[in-house]
């Protein structure tokens, strides 16, 4: 969605919207009704929509992206352009610029000038979005693109001129004030893990000059925009999220920007612009959701005071748009009414054939650093009436404080091969958008269903699947710490490239699925819950796998040896131990370990106080201690709600250490397992340490 210049004596801006049917639409608001100014025919979804014209004049041309071709539209609806550019793959994303058009597909980037080809390149990982540098401003054209590799890369005509590596993995860019800042080298971009910072393009090396982070555990970062919305002659930042919150920046300092206003609508926001709409004189942000809402928030004073009292009333304008908006409803309830029945008589008839109503649905699966859980995001354009999830490994469902649907649970079999989970959420109504959160455990791999049915008759249901992978804890990082004690697995045999590249993908998350360009490529990973970390390196023939965590080389040399051998690969496998390792290892997972055992006690003891509370009438005679416990009863139940097998899963990942760290020397150290979850229980480092070492 985007908003037209305002043309001539009249300030108000019409709307222009692109949908996933194809359709563009364009209209103005007049006394609060909306007045169509043209609609297309429907088509192909439409993928991007951006404004274009002649450098230096009102961009007021209408360009969208659908399939691989680009259309061009005046803002009375005629169409002037349709240029077809022979992608391979459908448009992702698009940026225009005078006579130069930047499109880009999964991979590929191509830059077009009156539409003739340009430029060429091709992106080592995803390209979320495209933006290029004000040519007014900068004098030359340079192109930004923002991959899900965590990096901006910086284009020089056909050739990568720098890589920028920002805090997450880029969705959205734009320009900073909406103008690239005084020096035009000024870029705003947003991140899928909720992060928004600025970034000074120069020539040879960037300067980053601010992040805002994600304290307070919002949504990814889908839209924004720059607009003067508060009069104060500085334009504020705009930032529209996937989890319905639409946020207002502005510069009181000249450095950071200050949250200062905060909405939130019940679904993702596709779009945001400041602008003046509704009524002359009153500024808006109208923000456009993923089911095709429209909200606008305006600076127009809603309230008048009453007469003598103080009590606010309804102005006739708000009265009377609320009887329009009243008469509209029942009229489509009406309509539903007649075509649900005019269904039911067809559906009966003997002629009737069965049609299956399609909907489609939003997804996102991602890991959280801060937690080291999986955000499973779930968005359908109607109702959701139920999702059940269903999987075949281990996991635990972590509570969710947005959630708002009703969660029962089914026994499982415990047969091999069969559910390890089966869960059905029940939705309230008009829950268009469900958010569920999970916990895997490393090693243990498999598949993860969600099966989606929506309020809509014939009752229809969507199957939506998600690969938990072996090292599925692990997030893709820059750099990682080569001081570490490291232990290595090398494997050597008669496989390609894109053979081990493949195997890779399938052990560990955020991997490109296309195989690198070159020869050798190099990833770095981090564990999210341990802090341990990974660097993989490997080429035709070869790879080579360091880590500083052996339960990791563990997991990766039983997965790749299976795969090699479903490929009947002959592989050649050595490792090289560091014994240091394990004590690095125990010291980096202790801290966690005696937090959630204090945390466990704590909450064990909770009941026990309350009573002494009931029965004593005060608790001053009780140590500081046990105060405190009583104090924040609330809080600490609430934190051991949300993780509620974290103790389980560490004495577990210190368990398979000890067995991994025996099983590279041959040694089966099952039946001293029990004497480990006792030292355990303790809780004490250097005895765990010794036990470890002494076990040999």
């Amino acid at each position: 969605m985007k908003l037209l210049p305002a043309s001539g004596r009249k300030a108000t801006q019409k709307v222009v919207v692109g949908d996933q049917d194809g359709v563009i639409t364009c209209f103005g608001i007049k006394k609060g009704e909306a007045v169509p100014v043209f609609k297309t025919l429907p088509g192909q979804k439409i993928a991007r929509l951006e404004l274009g014209g002649a450098l230096n004049t009102p961009q007021e041309k209408i360009f969208v992206a659908t399939g691989s071709e680009v259309r061009g539209y005046t803002k009375r609806g005629k169409q002037f352009l349709s240029f077809e550019t022979n992608l391979t793959e459908s448009i992702k994303a698009m940026h225009i610029s005078g006579a130069d058009l930047f499109l880009c597909a999964n991979y590929i980037y191509n830059h077009y000038c009156d539409c003739k080809d340009q430029h060429y390149y091709l992106s080592g990982d995803k390209i979320n979005d495209v933006l290029c540098l004000p040519v007014e401003k900068v004098n030359c054209i340079t192109p930004v693109l923002a991959c899900q590799d965590r990096v901006l890369r910086i284009l020089q005509g056909s050739d990568l001129l720098y890589e920028v590596e920002v805090s997450g993995p880029p969705t959205v860019l734009a320009l900073n004030n909406g103008n690239g800042g005084d020096s035009g080298e000024e870029i705003v971009f947003g991140t899928s893990d909720g992060k928004v910072g600025l970034i000074q393009i120069t020539g040879s090396n960037p300067v980053h000059k601010w992040e805002i982070g994600n304290e307070k555990k919002r949504g990814g970062i889908l839209c924004i925009d720059s607009f003067d919305i508060l009069g104060d002659g500085v334009k504020e930042l705009l930032i529209g999220r996937d989890d319905g919150v639409l946020e207002v920046y502005n510069f009181e300092s000249a450095d950071d920007p200050v949250l200062r206003y905060d909405h939130a609508l019940s679904e993702s926001i596709a779009s945001i612009q400041g602008g003046c709409v509704g009524k002359d004189g009153y500024d808006e942000i109208l923000a456009s959701t993923y089911s095709g809402w429209l909200t606008g928030l305006t600076t127009e004073p809603i309230h008048r005071e009453g007469g003598s009292g103080e009590e606010l009333k309804l102005s006739q304008e708000m009265q009377s748009k609320i009887s329009s908006l009243r008469s509209e409803l029942e009229h489509l309830q009406m309509k539903v009414v007649q075509e649900r029945e005019k269904y039911q008589q067809s559906s009966q008839s003997s002629t009737a054939v069965s049609s299956v109503p399609a909907f489609s649905v939003n997804d996102k699966f991602t890991l959280n650093k801060d937690d080291a859980s999986y955000s499973l995001i779930l968005e359908v354009q109607t109702a959701i009436d139920n999702v059940l999830v269903q999987s075949d490994v281990p996991i635990d469902l972590l509570d969710v404080d947005k959630n708002s649907a009703v969660v029962s649970f089914s026994s499982c079999d415990s047969e091999p091969n069969s559910n390890f989970l089966l869960a059905t959420y029940r939705c309230q109504a008009n829950t268009t958008r469900l958010e569920l959160k999970v916990r895997s455990i490393e090693g243990q791999y498999g598949t993860l269903q969600a099966y989606v049915t929506p309020r809509i008759q014939p009752k229809t249901c969507q199957v939506h699947q998600y690969h938990i992978k072996p090292l599925s804890l692990h997030q893709r990082t820059h750099s990682i710490d080569h001081d570490r004690p490291m232990n290595t697995l090398m494997l050597k045999g008669q496989f390609s490239f894109a053979e081990i590249h493949s195997w890779v993908v399938f052990c560990l998350p955020e991997v490109p699925e296309k195989t690198p360009a070159g020869e050798s490529i190099t990833f770095y990973f981090q564990n999210t819950f341990l802090g341990t970390q990974l660097e993989s390196t490997y080429r035709k023939g070869e790879g080579f796998f360091k880590s500083d965590n052996i339960s990791t080389i563990s997991i990766l040399k039983d997965v790749l040896s299976k795969e090699a051998t479903k490929r009947k690969i002959n592989l050649n496998i050595s490792y090289d131990i560091n014994e240091e390792s394990v004590r690095y290892t125990l010291k980096l997972i202790h801290p966690k370990l005696e937090y959630q055992q204090l945390l466990a006690k704590k909450v064990h003891l909770i009941d026990a106080l309350k009573e002494l509370q009931v029965h004593e009438g005060n608790v001053d005679f009780l140590l500081p201690k046990y105060r405190s416990i009583l104090e924040e009863a609330d809080q600490l139940l609430e934190e051991y709600k949300k993780q509620p097998a974290h103790l389980e899963r560490l004495y577990g990942m210190i368990t398979d250490l000890f067995i991994d760290k025996f099983k590279f020397k041959g040694t089966n150290v099952k039946t001293k397992v029990p004497l480990l979850l006792e030292i355990l229980d303790g809780c004490d480092q250097d005895g765990l340490i010794a036990f470890f070492e002494a076990a040999a």
